[in-house]
């Protein structure tokens, strides 16, 4: 592993490192935050998962979330959306391709020799983050947009593996909206049957564990009503009896605006999460 960014930040530092993914075949690039308590003992680690365009400067850049994760102790691991290089497979367009990874694992040439993004973020970052820093294997997820699909979906695919999981504006049906339709056909396939399992949707009815999820949702975002409709994980959730905070707040857009406004209070939910496991 590389570091290429130091930055001091409110007590501990803001880091950002490449290194080698044998998962996706290409130099992956990481935005890592320490808080101060992680120079005494190893932290807990909240995983940041970005949205359609963004790599891992986004959110360590605009979300304001070091501040909160300083107060709480936790580390924040900011990944990549999507693998990238002159190899990686590409398409116009900011919906598919690099940059637009939806944190699956693609079954479809050209894009399964590289799109793994689900089995990345899982498997080889934990294990490479807590090898390299000091960071415990209790683990929190959360995400915005793409990344707040991709937080519900491996939070749902994968019980025991994270403590807690929230999004902002997540896609919440990807196979029933025009981004995941797109993104779907092209890294799995026109049977739809197959989607069914990248869909957080689709995954609550039959979740294995009942982890209490944490939404919140800009009323005045303009995705709202085309691609993120978050009524339809609310039923869901209703129906199965899944444990739902979903927070519509008013006059707020798809922006880091929005996301800046009320990442404190998800770090404070993550690691009160966190702790309780802990204690448990």
């Amino acid at each position: 592993m590389q570091r290429i960014e130091s930055h001091a930040c409110f007590g501990g530092t803001q880091e950002v490192w490449s290194h080698p993914s044998g998962t996706l075949g290409c130099d992956m690039r990481l935005g890592i935050y320490l808080p101060p308590q992680a120079r005494l003992d190893p932290c807990p680690v909240l995983y940041w998962l970005s949205g359609l365009t963004c790599n891992e400067q986004n959110f360590i850049t605009k979300s304001g979330a070091q501040r909160y994760a300083a107060e709480h102790g936790l580390v924040l691991v900011a990944p990549d959306t999507s693998p990238r290089g002159a190899g990686v497979a590409d398409a116009e367009g900011y919906d598919i391709g690099q940059g637009a990874g939806f944190y699956l694992d693609a079954t479809q040439a050209p894009w399964s020799a590289h799109y793994r993004m689900h089995d990345y973020i899982v498997d080889e970052l934990p294990a490479l983050v807590e090898t390299h820093f000091p960071a415990t294997a209790a683990r929190a997820i959360s995400g915005h947009s793409m990344g707040g699909h991709g937080a519900l979906v491996l939070a749902l695919r994968n019980p025991g593996r994270y403590r807690s999981a929230s999004a902002f504006s997540p896609i919440v049906a990807p196979s029933r909206v025009p981004w995941g339709e797109k993104a779907f056909t092209a890294y799995l396939g026109a049977d739809r049957d197959g989607w069914r399992g990248w869909d957080a949707v689709e995954l609550i009815a039959r979740a294995a564990e009942r982890l209490p999820l944490l939404v919140d949702q800009g009323g005045d975002d303009e995705f709202l009503a085309t691609q993120l409709r978050p009524e339809l994980l609310r039923d869901a959730c209703a129906a199965a009896g899944h444990p739902l905070q979903l927070r519509l707040r008013p006059g707020y857009d798809h922006s880091y605006y929005f996301i800046a406004s009320f990442i404190g209070e998800h770090v404070a939910w993550h690691a009160a999460a966190l702790a309780a496991s802990h204690a448990s």
